[in-house]
């Protein structure tokens, strides 16, 4: 089937803006109603900033920033009853893989690995009064190692800096399929291995960049689910790239064959013009369906909506839980 069976791929359908030539014609989106932003609580406000000042003064790179989030404002703002947080991105800002639906800039020769960063990251979360954190990587395929060491001694520093009070979910890279890699990340004391398959098998070669592959994402989640067994993995996709059901649910069989325990799965949103288009909006009774299946396919955890993305702060309760009790 080349068409959702809810047949709605048109409800929200690409629209023609007149320009002042067509060869500037930029064909844009309507965004239905679901899919608004939320806005920062006034009670955030001062959370956000204060977190935006901390992070410009500590001199981390932020995915929140670096993937135009869409729920920064609920992380750094934090709320009445929420400390503030952030998905700290390691090894820079530049990634050495051009994947069609990210914003992150890219390189084939980005700058060396900054030898502090482990230090000040560690001192940076030591101060936000979390008992969750996530860390998330660009590839570095110029490295020997693609920066597992960078990243395992970056936990490993976290732990020892907040007395191991902290629990870590760590959203890395392929490795180019490395498994002495993947063994030094799941052995640095983390809680939660993620590694996203970002979409279907069958578009994969259309949205991820060339080196990257469908296959090698699902034996990096295998082979840390065998280093470890009891280690939390997790994976996302984005959907309204053009996938169908079939290709859905083949997915979510794979990943559960593949050992993985928590799945999210949120809309794509073109983060700039130059990135590949959104296909459609995806309904939220569809992302509905899509958890139900994820639970009965037996995944301890899935967050299905619009806004949810791989490092989703609401979902942090129900991870931390699912580690709790396979430590306890």
């Amino acid at each position: 089937s080349t068409q959702s069976t809810w047949g709605l791929d048109n409800q929200y359908p690409i629209r023609q803006t007149n320009g002042p030539s067509r060869r500037r014609q930029l064909r844009e989106q309507r965004l239905p109603s679901w899919l608004k932003y939320p806005r920062v609580q006034d009670e955030g406000r001062d959370n956000f900033m204060r977190m935006k000042s901390q992070l410009k003064g500590s001199k981390l790179s932020t995915i929140c920033e670096e993937g135009k989030c869409p729920n920064i404002g609920e992380c750094w703002g934090g709320g009445e009853d929420q400390v503030s947080t952030a998905t700290i991105m390691l090894m820079g800002e530049v990634c050495t893989r051009a994947c069609r639906f990210c914003s992150v800039e890219t390189s084939q020769t980005p700058d060396g690995l900054d030898p502090n960063e482990p230090d000040s990251t560690a001192d940076a979360v030591a101060t936000w009064g979390v008992d969750y954190v996530v860390l998330t990587m660009v590839d570095r395929d110029d490295l020997p190692d693609g920066g597992a060491a960078h990243v395992a001694e970056t936990i490993r520093r976290i732990k020892e800096r907040t007395d191991n009070k902290i629990l870590i979910e760590c959203l890395t890279g392929d490795f180019r399929g490395s498994e002495a890699a993947i063994e030094t990340v799941v052995r640095s004391g983390l809680e939660v291995y993620a590694h996203n398959l970002e979409t279907v098998e069958r578009l994969t070669p259309r949205v991820r960049d060339r080196r990257a592959s469908y296959r090698t994402s699902l034996q990096v989640l295998e082979h840390a689910k065998t280093v470890l067994p009891h280690m939390v993995t997790k994976s996302s996709v984005m959907l309204g790239l053009g996938e169908t059901d079939e290709d859905v649910l083949q997915t979510l069989k794979d990943l559960s064959t593949a050992g993985v325990d928590c799945v999210t799965f949120g809309q794509y949103l073109q983060p700039n013009k130059s990135r590949m288009k959104v296909s459609r909006y995806v309904l939220p009774e569809e992302f509905e369906h899509w958890q139900v299946v994820g639970k009965e396919l037996g995944f301890a955890y899935v967050a299905s909506g619009p806004l949810v993305r791989s490092s989703y702060r609401a979902g942090e309760f129900y991870v931390k839980n699912i580690v709790r009790a396979r430590t306890e």
